[in-house]
């Protein structure tokens, strides 16, 4: 194994990862206090809309006695969230994940204070005043702006600020609903689009210290106690027949929801008064059916606990669809899980009632998960996300088998899930495959050019021009070196014109910038990006930085070769071995143009 071999690892070194893991510690404490002030505001704006008193008491809006005049809160609340859209920050509308996930695709993971602070304030009006969302969303969204505004501070990277805005949003996640695993997967299928240890660590480590610092501000302990029991192969079909109604109920939700969205953008009123119309919907979908007010986690537990009549649970699963579709579609402000995971228990305890046994208490789980996995196609955040906020392990195989049946199957109907749909209609594609690149995964030695023709330093301009620049060209630039072999600059044939015929190549060099380089052991990626920041075709490849010794020459025409093992393995199809077999990628020469 030569140096260079014996020198590359599995990841790239960061020096820079042990600052990154402390300020994802404190980041993890700020995002969970950041979640006891959104709770906190959603206990005292419904206490004050539906009550009428100040107080932090966590109280059920569906115990009011307002009568039909509780059809005007969501309007008043709606009104309010408009207004500090309108004169605060347009960023608070919608459910939180879409504008994190455009922060770190599009705007170098920049937040503003004003996000940090109008989100929760925002949403807690929405909310305590009948609005049928979760806590999820704007947490999310605050805990990136907490991770975001911290990483501005310490004047960070745009990719380190992505790795501490996801940490804050994670660990807001965790803190809300005490699921630091799902936390994790959240920001791994949904956020990161990357997995590095740049990012990874700072994620779990926020994740992991909002987990243990719950306990002290929150409630401790699983936000839905349930135990199953365990199962057996007989409830696969269960878990399959669950992923598949999910997955359609899932698909419908998303693309009713857009509809509708489509349907306000239509109306011939400022964007600032939409959340008071979609409050009339609220409005009357709560005095029609209480219990689908707010964020309704005492809702979820009677759901899945099998604790309401099959004629309440149909009421509320359809009231709550249709109130949420058209409040989120208002874009006032409020979060996607918690509605979702009503709506999916709610499926399952139908579910349960036409299919009796000893699945039957499964099956709303089940149903929420594989609702939730195909919503926002996540089926690992989803499948763990049930299990810890049950804390039953018996049922993550049922929970597996039904998330990536959902996820299958709005995969194949949906082009995109409800979080990257709302991006896409600004404008703005979102792939979120997450693979290699194939440029990572190769070094710039395996592909320059080893054969290189040169301009000795002692050559004139003029001798250059007439010989290698000259009728016979061959190559567009050459390397100049001198005797012992050491880079001095590149030459090409615009830059030899623009000086004097006598002069030598090495004169023509002298004063110059150091010359442009790549290392033989840097990878392909590394040389690319290289070339497009300095504006250049190629790079000339040296032995290291202190002796410039040239040992090579690597083209853009060269990055192209990785790609043809990643054409191969993604498109020709191959038989088994022994048979005949297709063409493998063609084999690179020794020395090309350049």
């Amino acid at each position: 194994m030569t140096h260079a071999h014996a020198e590359r690892g599995d990841f790239d070194l960061n020096r820079r990862l042990l600052p990154m893991a402390l300020l994802a510690c404190l980041i993890g404490l700020l995002a969970t206090g950041g979640a006891w002030v959104l709770l906190a505001m959603i206990r005292l704006f419904t206490n004050l809309f539906f009550f009428q008193t100040l107080s932090l008491e966590s109280r059920s809006p569906a115990g009011h006695a307002l009568g039909a005049a509780v059809i005007a809160l969501p309007v008043l609340g709606g009104l309010i969230v408009g207004l500090i859209a309108r004169f605060g920050t347009d960023k608070i509308r919608g459910h939180g994940i879409p504008e994190a996930i455009e922060a770190i695709l599009f705007n170098k993971s920049l937040m503003s204070p004003k996000v940090a602070v109008l989100k929760p304030v925002s949403s807690g009006i929405a909310i305590g005043s009948g609005g049928p969302f979760g806590a999820e969303g704007p947490i999310i969204m605050t805990g990136g702006a907490i991770g975001s505004l911290l990483a501005q501070h310490f004047h960070l990277s745009a990719a380190e600020r992505k790795a501490l805005l996801v940490a804050g949003a994670a660990a807001g996640m965790t803190a809300v609903f005490g699921t630091p695993l799902a936390a994790v997967l959240l920001a791994i299928e949904v956020l990161l689009f990357e997995l590095r240890p740049r990012s990874l660590l700072p994620v779990a480590l926020a994740c992991a210290v909002a987990g243990f610092v719950r306990p002290w501000v929150l409630e401790p302990g699983p936000l839905f106690a349930l135990h199953v029991g365990p199962t057996d192969g007989w409830a696969l079909p269960v878990c399959l027949l669950a992923g598949l109604l999910s997955g359609l109920l899932a698909t419908g939700l998303s693309r009713t929801l857009y509809a509708v969205e489509d349907l306000f953008n239509r109306l011939p009123v400022h964007w600032m008064w939409w959340p008071a119309l979609g409050g009339i919907a609220v409005g009357i979908g709560g005095f029609l059916e209480p219990r689908t007010f707010g964020v309704g986690y005492d809702v979820i537990s009677d759901l899945l606990h099998l604790q309401i009549g099959s004629a309440t649970v149909l009421a509320i699963v359809l009231v709550k669809t249709v109130i949420w579709i058209i409040a989120l579609g208002s874009l006032t402000s409020g979060g996607v899980l918690a509605p979702v995971m009503t709506i999916g228990a709610g499926l399952g305890a139908l579910l349960a009632a036409v299919l009796p046994g000893h699945d039957g208490a499964l099956l709303p789980l089940l149903c929420m998960a594989g609702v939730l996995g195909g919503v926002m196609h996540a089926p690992l955040m989803a499948a763990v996300f049930a299990f810890g906020v049950t804390g039953d392990p018996s049922v993550l195989l049922p929970l597996l088998a039904t998330t990536a049946v959902s996820y299958g199957c709005t995969v194949l109907l949906m082009r995109r899930s409800i979080l990257t749909e709302k991006i896409a209609r600004r404008g703005r594609h979102v792939w979120r495959e997450i693979s290699v690149d194939p440029l990572e995964r190769h070094f710039v030695e395996e592909w320059m050019t080893r054969e290189v023709q040169t301009l000795p330093a002692s050559m004139t301009v003029a001798q250059a021009l007439a010989g290698p620049f000259g009728a016979a060209q061959r190559h567009r630039a050459c390397p100049v070196v001198d005797d012992d072999g050491r880079l001095l600059g590149m030459a090409d044939r615009a830059m030899l014109l623009a000086r004097p015929a006598h002069e030598t190549c090495a004169e023509a060099f002298a004063g110059a910038a150091p010359p442009a380089f790549t290392l033989g052991g840097e990878h392909c990626r590394t040389a690319a990006t290289r070339m497009a920041r300095l504006g250049v075709e190629r790079l000339a490849v040296v032995d290291d930085a202190a002796s410039l010794r040239l040992v090579g020459l690597l083209s853009r025409s060269d990055l192209v070769e990785p790609t043809l093992s990643h054409h191969h393995e993604e498109e020709v199809r191959e038989r088994s071995r022994g048979l005949r077999r297709s063409p493998g990628p063609r084999p690179r020469k020794e020395a090309i143009g350049h």
